[in-house]
Formats: structure tokens, C-alpha cells, sequence
């Protein structure tokens, strides 16, 4: 739906490639648009403008053990165990894998949220480009 609705917005044709056309109406592909989504949910959840049901799958590693480790000033999240594939999809195991995975300058607690989103957007633009992308 998301390429039919570009094609339709710039008139391009359905032989057309769609990369260029999603990249100049700056719309991230479907699977990006997802991470997105789920890194928006997170960084929401941990500034407690969420529901509890979601924010307490998001738990940082300073609040989740007694020591004091070198990760906490990277503001990481515990990922949960899970036992299948279809478990790894879940909320509470995909969102603290993809928050991980973006870089710290992202992941400031500081930051706000229409920040975070353009910083997100921007780093989501550049990731698609590369070979190998975590988020991707």
C-alpha cells in the first residue's frame, strides 16, 4: 500500500523502481517504518509517557541488577530470554534488541521526543544505504 500511495502522490508508473521515489518523499520502507515505530514506543516508555503494561518490558540495566556495571551510563535495556523465533518477535524481547542496537548520541535520556524521532528518522535514512544494517 505505502508504494501504491507514492506512486499515486508523484505519478510515477508501476514499472518504475520505488527506492528513489520513498527516498525523495522521505518515507521509510515498511520494515523501517516498524523499528521505527518500536524505538519511538521505547523511548516513550522510558521518559514514563506510556501505559505500564508496555514500559515494563523496557527495563534498563542499571535498574535491573545490584552492581554497578561500565554499561549503565549507556543507558542499555535487558533483553529477555526467549525460547522460539516466534517469541524473539514479541514486544518485550524486539524492542530492548533494537533499542541496544542504535547508537548511543541517540539514546540520551535528555532527549526529547521530536528530537529522538528526527535523530531516529535520520539514522533509519542512513542505515538503509548501508551493506549490513542491526535494525534492518
Amino acid at each position: 500500500m505505502q508504494n501504491v500511495a507514492a506512486r499515486l502522490i508523484t505519478g510515477m508508473r508501476r514499472c518504475d523502481h520505488i527506492s528513489p521515489v520513498l527516498r525523495q518523499l522521505y518515507w521509510l520502507p515498511v520494515r523501517q517504518r516498524i523499528n521505527y515505530k518500536i524505538a519511538t514506543l521505547v523511548h516513550r516508555s522510558l521518559s514514563g509517557h506510556i501505559p505500564s503494561y508496555l514500559a515494563d518490558n523496557c527495563r534498563v540495566v542499571t535498574d535491573a541488577g545490584v552492581r554497578r556495571l561500565r554499561s549503565a551510563n549507556t543507558r542499555t535495556l535487558v533483553v529477555g530470554r526467549t525460547q522460539s523465533s516466534f517469541g524473539d518477535r514479541t514486544f518485550a524481547a524486539a524492542a530492548p534488541r533494537l533499542w541496544n542496537s542504535l547508537p548511543s548520541d541517540i539514546r540520551q535520556p535528555d532527549m526529547s521526543y521530536g528530537l529522538f524521532r528526527r535523530s531516529l528518522k535520520t539514522f533509519l535514512f542512513g542505515s538503509r544505504d548501508r551493506a549490513q544494517c542491526d535494525l534492518c
